[in-house]
């Protein structure tokens, strides 16, 4: 980053600005000893220009908050803003946004990060300062994509990257932007591009002879490695990268790639050197007050135990990692880390604790659905809007000519009157051409508004109905009971362990599966029946006619078309089963039909009695029983409970199993009794 100096009567000797940027650098990696460094130069600051001042400042916030000292750095950061404040200096204000931006990030108060890092990047690019400008646009596009936000965020560092090239540039900004710009690639899932970019960076980096900044670039190339599904790769990788840390003395980056060593041997189920580099990962980590980190370590330290039996420790470990999760409002990677936790119960036999960890999960999956949901209508609203705008523009301009074409033509009446016809014929050819043209545009604008509506019913990746449709639909369903064997049915089915899918072959291929499972349930199901993407890897399905026996078949049917199929994907053959709970629709205990949100939670804890009893196999609730002695809200709290008091008659069905039948209370002996709780969607 370019520092930002006062007035040329009020510059102090390179020499001690350029420590100061040597010291910046060296913060970074040993953050401990760059602190000894600054406070050898706090006398020599005393007679210094405020510039010198400021960026010596923001260095002190840096370096505070990387030695866990968030307080002090936050201060630091304030004492930044506040001196430009008094100088009027932009620049100055900016920097000391930035430092008290990173310090948010470090407190886990991400919202207000958020905010600060845009309004700091407004502020900095109306400055002169390159370095400051590419250090901002970072900053406000890792926001964008924390956000969820990847077109902004993309706009952003690939403008950053852009600012940061050679002549106007400088070589580290240049392989911060170019770092930045890899991991958005990896998160949106464009490989090639990272794969490019990655190349950039490592050629750049190689540039700068500083093992700390090859050892950042290692690691976005594990990131990108790990997620395209090459484990040798990644392996190798974080290998040079923790003996160039190692070698530096960075702690601090230690301790993340211990975190990433230990979480690519839990991939490759070992558990005992996994354990291994947990443990070293939590010695680092704590040294270091990398609270992020920590929380990661102590996640896959809980792995370990849980893989080997120890119950107890690895829940304990699970839950406060998870603890700093949550404290961050960190959803996507909270939302992982409840699923993960969720398996590994399950294969640990706690089956109660692994649908705690499902439906907290589920409770995460649903929010983030809905929001990146809200988004892609925004935008697409948005777009609308502007296009109208243009529309009406156009349109106001062509308004504009036609009147200034009517006042020449009285002009022209009063002093020419045997050019009367001419004009006149004149006038209606370009009335004639708006008309045409303002026929073409609401025509235009009739197509816009058809592609909108279909936009905001349909799922894009698997163009099924979305969960808003089925949700306007059903509001507008008049429920009634019915006298014949007839009935409305849903059915409620998940991807089973489809994380491991996703971890193993890629996102791509978890893409390509849900695809091939829509493809599958158009084919199991009639035209007349709505499937609906209900969100990540949940399919809901509304069959408004059918006979009451034949609800076991279309589970059977559902099930029987996914297994029976499989996925060549990337030269791998993938199977894929799924779960499935149904019910009747309306439901009616004691005479009076259940709402259909109330409906759908039910059908939904038959899925997870379904996922809890072997997967493979759909659950379904047929009815109540004995009702007088009970309530709706005592079987939404335990349905199995429920079941095995004789107030609900369930059916299972088993993949590839011919037989249906009503399970017996005695049935699952051996599986431990789950306590449902009730899920709101």
């Amino acid at each position: 980053m370019a520092l930002t100096l006062a007035p040329a009567w009020a510059q102090t000797p390179a020499t001690l600005d350029d420590r100061i940027l040597d010291i910046r650098e060296q913060s970074r990696f040993v953050p401990d000893k760059a602190l000894e460094q600054l406070q050898k130069l706090q006398p020599e600051l005393r007679n210094a220009p405020p510039g010198t001042r400021a960026e010596f400042l923001t260095q002190m916030s840096a370096v505070r908050m990387r030695l866990g000292q968030n307080d002090k750095a936050m201060e630091t950061a304030e004492q930044v803003i506040t001196l430009g404040q008094s100088l009027r200096d932009n620049a100055i204000i900016a920097k000391g946004m930035l430092a008290k931006t990173y310090v948010l990030f470090a407190q886990a108060d991400v919202d207000a990060a958020h905010r600060l890092a845009f309004d700091a990047e407004t502020l900095a690019l109306t400055t002169s300062d390159i370095g400051l400008k590419v250090q901002s646009t970072i900053t406000a596009g890792q926001s964008y994509a924390e956000q969820g936000n990847f077109p902004a965020a993309l706009l952003k560092l690939q403008h950053a990257v852009d600012q940061a090239r050679p002549p106007a540039g400088d070589a580290i900004s240049l392989v911060a932007a170019l770092n930045a710009l890899t991991k958005l690639h990896v998160q949106m899932k464009e490989y090639d591009n990272a794969a490019e970019t990655l190349s950039e960076l490592l050629a750049e980096t190689e540039k700068l002879n500083s093992p700390g900044r090859m050892a950042m670039a290692k690691n976005t190339e594990y990131g990108l490695a790990i997620d395209s599904g090459q484990p040798k790769r990644a392996l190798r990788v974080l290998e040079e990268s923790l003996a160039l840390e190692r070698k530096l003395g960075a702690e601090r980056m230690v301790g993340v790639t211990l975190v990433n060593l230990s979480d690519n041997s839990l991939k490759q189920r070992d558990f005992a050197r996994a354990a291994q580099y947990a443990q070293e990962a939590l010695l680092s980590v704590q040294k270091t007050g990398d609270k992020t980190a920590e929380a990661t370590a102590r996640v896959n330290l809980g792995q370990t135990y849980l893989g080997t039996g120890r119950l107890a420790e690895g829940k304990r470990q699970f839950e406060l990692g998870l603890a700093r999760l949550e404290q961050e409002n960190n959803k996507p990677d909270l939302q992982a880390t409840l699923r993960e936790y969720g398996e590994a119960l399950e294969r640990a036999g706690d089956l109660a604790g692994s649908l705690s960890a499902y439906h907290r999960e589920r409770n995460i999956s649903n929010e983030l659905f809905e929001k990146r949901r809200q988004q892609a209508m925004l935008e697409l609203q948005e777009k609308y809007e502007t296009e109208k705008k243009q529309r009406q523009i156009e349109l106001l301009s062509r308004e504009n000519q036609v009147k200034g074409a009517e006042i020449d033509n009285r002009r022209l009446q009063q002093r020419v009157w045997w050019l009367l016809a001419l004009v006149f014929a004149l006038a209606a050819a370009v009335v004639g051409l708006l008309y045409r043209k303002v026929r073409h545009t609401n025509a235009q604008l009739e197509v816009k508004n058809l592609e909108l509506k279909a936009q905001s019913t349909l799922d894009p990746l698997t163009s099924l109905y979305n969960r808003r449709h089925f949700q306007d639909y059903m509001r507008g369903l008049k429920i009634q009971e019915r006298s014949d064997d007839v009935v409305g049915a849903l059915f409620l089915l998940d991807v089973d362990h489809f994380k491991h899918i996703n971890d193993n072959y890629g996102h791509a291929a978890g893409d390509a599966v849900l695809k091939m499972i829509s493809e599958n349930l158009r084919i199991a199901l009639r035209e007349t029946d709505m499937i609906v993407r209900w969100g990540g890897e949940e399919f809901l399905a509304f069959l408004p006619a059918i006979p009451r026996h034949g609800m076991e078949e279309v589970a059977r049917r559902i099930l029987t078309s996914i297994s029976s199929q499989s996925l060549q994907y990337g030269g791998h053959d993938i199977s894929v089963n799924v779960s499935v709970g149904f019910s009747p629709f309306p439901l009616m205990p004691d005479g009076v039909p259940l709402v259909w949100e109330r409906a759908v939670n039910l059908v939904d804890m038959a899925l997870y009695l379904a996922k809890a009893h072997g997967r493979n196999r759909a659950y379904g609730v047929r009815g109540f029983e004995n009702f007088h002695l009970t309530s709706m809200e005592a079987i939404e709290r335990d349905l199995e409970r429920a079941w095995r008091a004789g107030f609900v008659d369930l059916s299972v069905v088993l993949g590839g199993d011919p037989d249906t039948h009503p399970p017996t209370p005695n049935e699952h002996l051996n599986v431990v009794s789950i306590k449902q709780a009730t899920q709101k969607h």
